[in-house]
């Protein structure tokens, strides 16, 4: 039997993982905060944590990961009202951050509203359109 032929579970692919469009991340400077249950579902936890990077399908949190981290959680974004986004955990990186990817894509318009609030200089300029949704 010869092991050079390809197997057909290498062909398997993920819709949302593997072939939707990447987005490039923009980076920004906003506090948000994830929240999570503890012990089955009977403590919801919150942690603060700083939102460096947001694209509109996934974000990079600066958060101390010297606790243990969900794989799935909210995200909540009060400065911009943005309330209570799914996330899945996709990496932890050793310079205290993790990637995170959205169970659902961020509108422009809720993007707009958090690159408005930032603290980044990138995004000084930036106003809110009051007649956009």
């Amino acid at each position: 039997m010869s092991t050079s032929g390809t197997h057909y579970l290498q062909k398997e692919e993920s819709f949302m993982y593997d072939r939707e469009k990447r987005f490039p991340m923009e980076e920004t400077m906003n506090h948000v905060r994830i929240e999570y249950t503890e012990k089955g579902v009977m403590h919801m936890a919150s942690r603060r944590c700083m939102l460096r990077a947001i694209s509109r399908s996934g974000a990079i949190l600066g958060i101390v990961t010297q606790f243990t981290i969900p794989r799935q959680f909210c995200l909540d974004i009060p400065e911009a009202r943005i309330p209570r986004i799914g996330c899945v955990l996709m990496r932890i990186n050793p310079n205290d951050t993790i990637e995170v990817r959205f169970l659902r894509l961020m509108t422009e318009a809720e993007l707009n509203k958090v690159f408005v609030f930032s603290d980044h200089p990138a995004h000084r300029g930036r106003v809110l359109d009051l007649r956009a949704r």
